[in-house]
């Protein structure tokens, strides 16, 4: 099929503090370089290609960031200072969704054409509705508390989905501004390569049930408390109740012995609503899961179960430059559904999460500040379908924000 170009049409002016009058010179105008934005859709897909499509420029170390929609003729061009940037082009048409990042791309005094290939997926029927990790103050007592965190799932789809065999993991690194030893740059271009998987860190945790034992209705929740499923608001009322019928909770205490991250579930949550661990790799007493910027996937095996493919052969690699740590290599089309949180002030964060599954990020601007990250709803959608219908483009960016108190505070 012939290869389609989609170029990208948008004029940024940068300017360094305030507002530019657009009617006076620009004054850096000997500094500013153009950079022509080429994206590519899949030869496969071709016929996709369309105007209106939303791209986002972010400058790295400056922290600005400028937003447009492509025009009929998709040619574009960004006139900006030297730096480091961040291209996202994101296009959802139906069920088909189209992303592409580049990450780390250098514009260095002159001119420059850059081509950015778009991935295929399709908007997920499980999704993550929301992440709380960064935990609370534990008022009216001195001190912060992180034992609390928790993520909901939702069915986005119109069908009953089933929870059973699904799982649960985070990927290698733990925070977004440490050393990524799986993603890599052009050294040309500033383009961000991916893995052809997603490196799965210390555990991977999955829902019990023979098949149909745990169903979703259309617009209904799942919570997986990652920490202790107790009603901790009992202690510190900044905090959430999750001892609650139908809850579901990270929990053996073989694997991770700690009570104080790990207690006994509260008398409200079965033991069928344990998740199973299915391989750990880490040595710590108690999940890791950031307190800072997760990334956080589910999954489900295809033609093959988890548990036999954790056996096999290269499916569990060493993490290069470690002699300890390991990662569990889960295929991207496995993936259902994922969120790469960031850290606020940080300007070394990092993508961990293919673009395929997520080509954004949703930031969390502090920890033990009682936020979490939560999945934006699609109104129109919603009154169309008659149960709430979450907005999903697999780009955190435009899907996630930030709330100031978990959904589940009371």
């Amino acid at each position: 099929m012939k290869r389609s170009i989609y170029i990208l049409l948008v004029t940024v002016v940068y300017a360094v503090a305030g507002c530019t009058d657009i009617d006076k010179a620009n004054p850096y105008d000997d500094q500013l370089h153009t950079l022509q934005v080429t994206a590519v859709y899949p030869d496969e897909y071709a016929e996709y290609l369309r105007e209106g499509v939303t791209v986002k420029i972010e400058d790295v170390d400056r922290g600005n960031s400028y937003r447009t929609k492509t025009d009929k003729k998709g040619t574009a061009q960004f006139s900006l200072t030297n730096g480091i940037y961040r291209i996202q082009v994101s296009d959802k048409n139906g069920t088909h969704i189209f992303n592409g990042l580049a990450d780390n791309v250098k514009l260095v005094n002159s001119d420059m054409t850059f081509s950015l290939p778009l991935t295929h997926s399709r908007a997920g029927t499980i999704i993550i509705k929301e992440i709380y990790c960064g935990g609370c103050k534990k008022l009216p007592l001195e001190g912060d508390y992180q034992s609390d965190k928790y993520i909901i799932l939702h069915n986005n789809d119109s069908e009953i989905q089933y929870l059973d065999s699904l799982c649960f993991g985070a990927l290698d690194p733990y925070n977004s501004h440490s050393t990524n030893v799986w993603v890599t740059q052009d050294e040309m271009t500033g383009a961000t390569i991916f893995p052809d998987f997603a490196p799965v860190i210390q555990c991977i945790w999955q829902f019990g049930g023979t098949g149909k034992s745990f169903p979703l209705q259309p617009g209904e929740d799942a919570v997986i408390a990652i920490n202790g499923a107790i009603d901790h608001a009992a202690q510190y009322p900044q905090s959430v109740n999750l001892n609650k019928p139908g809850y579901f909770v990270c929990y053996n205490n073989v694997y991770f012995p700690n009570t104080l991250y790990h207690p006994a579930p509260g008398d409200q949550i079965t033991p069928d609503h344990h998740l199973n661990v299915v391989i750990k790799t880490g040595q710590a007493n108690a999940y890791s899961y950031s307190i800072f910027s997760p990334a956080t996937i589910i999954f489900k095996a295809k033609e093959t179960t988890i548990q036999d493919y954790v056996l096999g052969a290269g499916n569990v690699i060493q993490k290069p430059g470690s002699t300890v740590d390991q990662v569990i290599k889960i295929p991207l089309d496995w993936v259902i559904d994922g969120a790469e949180v960031y850290y606020g002030g940080s300007s070394s964060n990092k993508k961990r999460i293919s673009p395929s599954i997520d080509a954004g990020y949703v930031t969390q601007s502090a920890t033990y500040s009682g936020r979490s990250l939560y999945r934006h709803i699609d109104e129109e959608a919603t009154q169309e379908a008659g149960y709430e219908v979450m907005a999903d483009t697999n780009n955190s960016s435009t899907d996630f924000y930030e709330r100031d108190k978990p959904s589940l505070h009371e």
